[in-house]
C-alpha cells in the first residue's frame, strides 16, 4: 500500500480541485492511501459532500495555516510552521507517507522541502523536473523548471546527473541522452555559464550529447535537457500558452462554417487524439529532485483532471522506487566525477 500526503489547500482553487481529484484517484488506485492535509473542518465538509467521510483509505491531518501563492519564502518557511504544505512534507519525513504533493507556491514548496527533508549528499540545490511531450512519444525530461533562477556551471552539471539518474531509474533507459539547452549547437554559443557547463558535462559519466536548441524538447532525440530555472520556467509557461492558443484557434477555425463543422465531425476521432497528445494537463506533476524524500509539484492553476496526473506521477515514483534508485545512481556517478 502506497500512502501519499496531499496539501489540500494549495494552488489557485484549493479544495474544489483537490477533493474531486483525490476521489477519482482513490477509485482508480485500490492500493493507495491518502493523507488529506489542511483545515480539517473545511476538508471534512468537502469530503462529506462526496460521501467519502468514512472512506477506509483516507485520513485527515489538520493544519491551521495556508501558504498563499504570493507569500514570500521567508514567510512560508519561518512564520507558517503549521501550513498544510509543511505538514504534508512532515508526513514524508516522519515516515507516514512515501510522497507529498502540493499545488502551492513553488518557491515555498522547494524551500520547505529542502529544509525539512534535506538534500542528498553532493547536491547543492534541488531542481524541478518534469516530462514534456515529444514526437518520439517517450517524453523529454526537462530541468530545472523554476527552482533555481541563478545557476553556476556546477549546478547545471548536478542537474544533468539528477535528470540522467531519474530517467534511467523510472524509464528503464540505461544511458539517457542528455543535452544542454543553448542558442546553438556550436561550442562557442551561449553565455559563460553554459559554456563552462558544457566543458564539465563532457567529463561527467553520463551520455552527454552536447548543446541542443529549444526545438529538441518537442522533436525528440534527447531524453534529458538541462537549463537554469529562469529559462526552464519561461519555456514551460510558453509551451502551456502555445498549447492553449493552438487548441482555441483550431476549434475557432473548425466551427466557422457549417461545412467546416461537418468536416470536423468526420475527423473527430483524430482531433480528439490530437487534443489529448498536446493537452498540457496530462503532463502535470513535476518531481523535486535532490531531496531525501519524494515531493511533487502540481501546477497552481491545475483543475481536478490535471491534479490527478500529479497524484499519479507521485504514486508511480514511489512504486518504481524512484528515490532509492536515483540516490544510488547519483552516488555512483558522483564517485566517478
Amino acid at each position: 500500500m502506497i500512502t501519499l500526503a496531499v496539501d489540500m489547500m494549495g494552488g489557485d482553487t484549493g479544495l474544489t480541485v483537490t477533493v474531486p481529484a483525490c476521489e477519482a484517484f482513490l477509485n482508480s488506485h485500490p492500493h493507495a492511501r491518502l493523507i488529506l492535509v489542511g483545515d480539517e473542518k473545511q476538508i471534512r465538509a468537502h469530503v462529506q459532500a462526496k460521501n467519502l467521510i468514512n472512506h477506509p483509505r483516507i485520513r485527515m491531518v489538520h493544519a491551521c495555516e495556508v501558504v498563499a501563492m504570493d507569500d514570500a519564502v521567508e514567510v512560508a518557511l519561518r512564520r507558517k510552521k503549521d501550513s498544510s504544505m509543511r505538514v504534508a512534507i512532515n508526513q514524508v519525513k516522519d515516515g507516514d507517507a512515501q510522497a507529498a504533493i502540493s499545488a502551492g507556491n513553488t518557491g515555498a514548496l522547494m524551500a520547505i522541502a529542502r529544509f525539512v527533508l534535506k538534500t542528498i549528499d553532493d547536491i547543492d540545490r534541488p531542481a524541478i523536473a518534469s516530462i514534456m511531450p515529444n514526437l518520439d512519444n517517450t517524453g523529454t525530461t526537462v530541468l530545472d523548471l523554476g527552482a533555481n533562477v541563478d545557476c553556476t556551471a556546477e549546478h547545471l552539471q548536478q542537474f544533468a546527473l539528477m535528470g540522467s539518474a531519474l530517467v534511467s531509474a523510472t524509464q528503464n533507459i540505461s544511458t539517457p541522452r542528455v543535452g544542454l539547452l543553448n542558442i546553438g549547437h556550436e561550442d562557442i554559443k551561449g553565455n559563460e555559464v553554459v559554456k563552462q557547463a558544457a566543458v564539465l558535462l563532457k567529463d561527467t559519466p553520463i551520455n552527454f550529447i552536447g548543446n541542443v536548441e529549444g526545438d529538441s524538447i518537442f522533436m525528440g532525440g534527447t531524453d534529458v535537457i538541462v537549463c537554469d530555472g529562469f529559462v526552464g520556467n519561461v519555456l514551460l509557461k510558453t509551451a502551456e500558452g502555445l498549447t492553449k492558443m493552438i487548441r482555441t484557434r483550431l476549434m475557432d477555425e473548425l466551427t466557422q462554417t457549417w461545412w467546416r463543422r461537418a468536416g470536423a465531425a468526420a475527423a473527430m476521432p483524430a482531433l480528439n487524439a490530437f487534443r489529448d497528445k498536446i493537452d498540457n494537463r496530462r503532463y502535470n506533476g513535476a518531481a523535486l529532485l535532490g531531496l531525501r524524500g519524494v515531493v511533487f509539484k502540481s501546477h497552481g492553476g491545475a483543475d481536478a483532471y490535471a491534479f490527478g496526473f500529479a497524484l499519479q506521477r507521485a504514486y508511480d515514483a514511489v512504486a518504481n522506487d524512484m528515490l532509492n534508485k536515483t540516490t544510488q545512481m547519483l552516488l555512483q556517478m558522483n564517485n566517478k566525477v
